[in-house]
């Protein structure tokens, strides 16, 4: 695992421009590789490439980067790990390759020296950012992984080529402007987070998942998917599972296996992230089914029941013999953690379960170097709490067809505090907390026709049209789904349209991003086997009913689970990764967030409606509704805008 640059100056670049230049953007990754680092430089191309090292596989010299091939054409420097190298190292035996070392990183180059990029990739498992640099012919190239596991930003600005792992990489080397890039903003007010393809920054793009950016002469550059989810999903229709359902489950638990298997090898000690819930608890059973030694595992609790997992996670952990080490922090251990989240994530992001996800990375590193996590399951195989109440949304809306818009301004009718009221009036009728609330929020919802327009909605944090004015002579062009149009197109049914959807963007720009940004904050590499490309192929050949079945979500992997730990200790309400927002935005984080959208900036500089985000922050500070996740968004665009813009 480690941090990657590179900057392309043109031909007869400044020599010293050159390593300056890339030198302080490779230290500016320092927390991604603490184990070693280096630049190499070709004046007359004009062209650099830098890395931080965190040691996995090969701790020698021989693994460290930039890495040049035997024949000497290529150079490369590459962000991740590769689980199958091994393998490909065995095809490579007749090819009287001179290895150097034992790393992944010399498996990759060589092969690429050989088969070319586009046939090398295909053939890799794993989660991967590589650039190559091509002496001969003079052309640069940067691959991301399938699914987006690993990050890669990279510009074009004042003639200049350059790319980094995070944004604060290129910032360093002020090689971008920093102009807003206005689609961007406005997936961000929606969602929470800036989509691959994109970058806050206008003269920045992540490189999408699955796809290959080739840069020649004069900065031509030409991009290009080498996989896709829409392709996995034809695929897995083509071809779907032929035989009965045990088979399938049988089929899916020895794929699972060799993911988590192959996950497991590792020159530096190697432990597991512990939440008790089915995806990780999956995880770590299968971790421990193939492993000698008790399996070393972590989970983090809270003093707050609805947010604490600590005891479930310590039974699973105690049944399957694991190596256990707990850490409860206190609230105010996770609000110092705060103000440092826009340093941690260089773009604006919403997710407040990076609080948690942070201080496990911090607690996990003590003892550990890389840690296995149970992030992807959701997307894949159904386990999202959402799909339900979007289905059931979808059903109550139908059966209404010519008086939905009416129900939905009915139920508006009253106010959040009187649907409480009236709720609380009903003999033996037990209030459920802030019913009111979800009652407006749900309602607009059932006026709209289109489910899959529904459900978009149903995410939406913000509307931009409400609350972001357009530039003067610059008409807002609207970020658009990725997924969207495929799932028409498919008509897929609408819990396969909304995992799609989710696998293209929220699990890669939300859960992924949020898993990177805090785990490498810490220096700690974390390995999803959830998302290996195999895994997520294979849940798209599956049965539906496999995945989700009636109200019950991931059949299958709580199938595999229950051979390994009692059903009484997996089938429960799902607590979820999060902190209790709403009533620190009332408590102790009230006056910093207060501050924060206070800024005048934030509305003179991004064209923010100040009048409706303060009318929000009133409504919630009283208590009669619940904005925590909108105020939270705004908040952090705020402190990154004063980090980060000034």
């Amino acid at each position: 695992m480690c941090g990657i640059t590179g900057l392309w100056l043109g031909r007869n670049g400044d020599g010293d421009k050159l390593r300056n230049t890339i030198t302080r953007m490779t230290d500016a990754l320092l927390h991604r590789g603490p184990d070693g680092g280096d630049v190499w430089c070709d004046s007359d191309a004009g062209l650099a490439l830098g890395q931080r090292r965190l040691a996995i596989i090969d701790l020698s010299d021989a693994g460290k980067q930039p890495m040049h091939s035997a024949d000497g054409r290529y150079v490369m420097v590459y962000n991740g790990e590769v689980y199958n190298a091994e393998d490909l190292r065995a095809k490579l035996a007749g090819e009287n390759v001179a290895w150097r070392g034992h790393s992944d990183s010399e498996v990759i180059l060589e092969c690429m020296a050989r088969w070319g990029v586009r046939d090398t990739v295909k053939r890799l498992i794993g989660m991967f950012a590589i650039a190559l640099w091509d002496k001969k012919t003079g052309k640069l190239t940067l691959v991301r992984d399938r699914l987006g596991i690993k990050p890669l930003y990279w510009s074009r600005y004042d003639g200049n080529i350059a790319f980094a792992s995070e944004l604060k990489g290129l910032i360093a080397g002020n090689v971008i402007s920093r102009e807003v890039n206005r689609i961007a903003l406005d997936a961000y007010l929606r969602f929470g987070y800036v989509p691959s393809g994109h970058s806050i920054y206008a003269h920045a793009k992540m490189l999408q998942p699955g796809h290959i950016l080739e840069i020649a002469g004069e900065g031509h550059a030409s991009e290009f998917a080498y996989w896709s989810v829409e392709d996995a999903v034809i695929s897995g229709q083509n071809h779907h599972w032929s035989g009965d359902d045990q088979s399938a489950i049988d089929a899916l638990e020895d794929l699972l296996r060799d993911a988590v298997e192959r996950r497991m090898i590792a020159d530096v000690p190697l432990g597991a992230f512990l939440s008790g819930g089915i995806d990780s608890s999956t995880v770590v059973a299968l971790m421990q089914s193939v492993s000698d030694r008790p399996v070393k595992t972590y989970s983090i609790g809270f003093d707050h029941d609805a947010y604490n997992e600590a005891a479930f996670a310590g039974e699973v952990a105690k049944h399957l013999g694991t190596d256990h080490t707990e850490l409860y922090v206190t609230a105010k251990d996770a609000l110092d953690l705060v103000p440092r989240l826009s340093e941690i994530y260089d773009e604006p992001f919403f997710d407040s379960s990076s609080i948690p996800t942070c201080l496990i990375s911090s607690l996990t590193r003590k003892e550990v170097t890389v840690a296995l996590s149970g992030d992807g399951g959701d997307e894949t195989f159904g386990g999202y709490n959402r799909y339900l109440w979007a289905r059931q949304i979808s059903n109550i809306a139908k059966n209404i067809p010519f008086g939905s818009s009416l129900m939905s301004k009915g139920l508006t009718a009253l106010s959040p505090g009187q649907w409480d009221a009236l709720i609380g009036l009903v003999p033996g009728k037990r209030g459920t907390a802030a019913l009111g609330d979800k009652i407006h929020k749900v309602a607009p919802l059932l006026s709209i026709r289109d489910d899959l327009d529904r459900y978009q909605a149903l995410l939406s944090l913000w509307n931009p049209d409400v609350l972001m004015a357009d530039e003067p002579g610059k008409p807002r062009k609207k970020f658009r789904i990725p997924g969207e149009k495929f799932c028409r197109n498919r008509n897929l049914d609408h819990v396969s349209a909304m995992q799609v959807m989710d696998t293209m963007m929220y699990m890669v720009d939300d859960v992924l991003t949020k898993v990177d940004r805090a785990s490498m904050a810490s220096s700690l590499e974390v390995r999803v086997p959830l998302i290996d490309h195999r895994v997520i192929e294979f849940g798209w050949r599956m049965p539906a009913h496999l995945k989700l079945d009636g109200s019950v979500g991931k059949v299958a992997l709580r199938n595999i689970l229950y051979k390994y730990v009692p059903r009484e200790l997996i089938d429960r309400p799902k607590t979820g990764f999060g902190v209790p927002l709403a009533e620190w935005l009332r408590g102790p984080l009230k006056e910093w967030v207060g501050d924060l959208l206070a800024r005048d900036a934030l509305y003179s500089d991004l064209g923010l409606n100040r009048a409706e985000i303060d009318k929000r922050f009133a409504e919630h500070v009283s208590g009669c509704r619940n904005w925590s996740h909108q105020l939270w968004a705004i908040a952090m665009l705020s402190d990154w805008q004063r980090r980060w813009l000034g």
